[in-house]
């Protein structure tokens, strides 16, 4: 994904469970010369979603979708001070979606604001479920809570995960999975990710196949794939990724109005996007000059 589509209003995190043990935040705040446990406000990013560029305009547009702490957690113990400053740049950006991902999902309600209700139309709650022990203890706490929009991310894929009972329920909109990266990469199977995208499909939810991570298994041959683009490009080759039944957010703009759909953001891609396995869940191309 492009970095536009990034929101880290703080950056660190302390490990919680079994998918954290070769967290990628760890691995290149080592390489920095950082502790990746170092948990601190970010100065000049924290604010981002309501940057403005020097025609006054908000350079996030309507419409687009922001991953939110994709170097901690939105509901760490350590953010609490800085959380509901958080939730106010939500609150003032309703015409944006903001994707939160969390192993904590245990802290969730405590952790939301006082006006919340029955949930914000523009956030998008994703809990992470890295083999079938997490998915039956967090993803049932899930779906217990005041959220318009949820998801699921099984990565890194640890094993095999059944999530049939859960996607019933018609509270899951999407499913993503991927192997793991960098030192002391696990294995991924391919056929837990062929059971999980057979799940999905059955109920017309969107599956995405992110990447096969650096041991992938296949056919019970063992693969070792260093480059993260190679593996990103075998997950697309796979053909696991599907879409599903589309999602709708009913944004609305400062004063509540909905926002009518030809004043929403479209993504637009390069032909090099096609090869991408992320597509199917980016907020399209910049021209950032990252490619």
């Amino acid at each position: 994904m492009a970095m536009h589509s990034n929101w880290n209003p703080w950056h660190g995190c302390i490990k919680c469970s079994e998918g954290c043990q070769n967290c990628y935040v760890y691995y290149l705040d080592q390489m920095r010369g950082k502790k990746g446990s170092d948990v601190y406000k970010t100065k000049t990013g924290f604010k981002y979603p309501l940057s403005k560029d020097r025609k006054g305009n908000y350079k996030i547009q309507s419409g687009e979708m922001i991953s939110v702490c994709m170097t901690s957690d939105f509901f760490l113990v350590e953010a609490d001070e800085w959380r509901e400053e958080a939730w106010d740049i939500m609150r003032q950006r309703s015409d944006v979606i903001f994707l939160l991902l969390t192993k904590r999902i245990d802290r969730v309600r405590d952790c939301l604001p006082d006006d919340w209700g029955d949930g914000w139309e523009n956030v998008f709650l994703n809990v992470t479920c890295e083999n079938q022990s997490r998915a039956e203890e967090r993803i049932p706490i899930l779906l217990e809570l005041p959220f318009r929009h949820k998801g699921l991310h099984c990565a890194p894929l640890l094993g095999p995960i059944s999530i049939s009972k859960y996607l019933d329920s018609g509270q899951i909109e999407q499913v993503a999975c991927g192997g793991e990266n960098y030192g002391g990469s696990r294995p991924c199977d391919y056929d837990w990710v062929k059971n999980l995208r057979e799940e999905c499909v059955s109920r017309n939810i969107t599956f995405c196949f992110m990447e096969t991570g650096t041991i992938f298994i296949k056919d019970g041959e063992r693969y070792r794939i260093k480059s993260k683009q190679q593996q990103n490009q075998q997950a697309l080759k796979s053909g696991m990724t599907y879409k599903g039944k589309e999602m709708h957010f009913n944004l609305v703009d400062g004063s509540g109005n909905s926002i009518p759909k030809e004043n929403l953001y479209v993504p637009h891609y390069r032909e090099k996007c096609d090869e991408c396995s992320f597509r199917i869940l980016c907020n399209g191309c910049f021209e950032c000059g990252a490619c």
